[in-house]
């Protein structure tokens, strides 16, 4: 069975770092396309990064861009988020996400329909 635990949130002051796993279990990362999205309190689901299934090309939302990074372990078939220089607007619920492909959808960014399974989710909290 497909699952995707997310772990590594915390507490955090501004301009303070965290490192997101996505533990992936039932299927290869190396198969498809995956992304981070985050939720904020009231708030929708923003797309945050993806990665292609072979690692090779990433995406970021314009918010996170220069400060975020993804990444993957196929060998302990975990994804990664590095989040530096971190903001307060950076506070959220982080989710990482399956796609349906191997490579970025024309619609990544502005739908979540190419996603099959989410994680349960892991808070970040920024403040001082």
């Amino acid at each position: 069975e497909v699952q995707l635990v997310e772990s590594g949130g915390g507490l955090v002051q501004p301009g303070g770092s965290l490192r997101l796993s996505c533990a992936a279990s039932g299927f290869a990362l190396s198969n498809y396309a995956m992304s981070w999205l985050r939720q904020a309190p009231g708030k929708g689901l923003e797309w945050v990064s993806a990665m292609d299934s072979g690692g090779g090309s990433t995406k970021y939302a314009d918010s996170v861009k220069g400060r975020f990074t993804i990444s993957r372990d196929n060998a302990k078939n975990t994804l990664y988020l590095q989040m530096n220089s971190l903001k307060p607007e950076d506070a959220a619920v982080y989710f990482c996400a399956k796609s349906r492909l191997a490579v970025f959808a024309p619609w990544l960014g502005r739908s979540n329909d190419e996603y099959d399974y989410w994680g349960q989710g892991t808070q970040v909290t920024v403040s001082a």
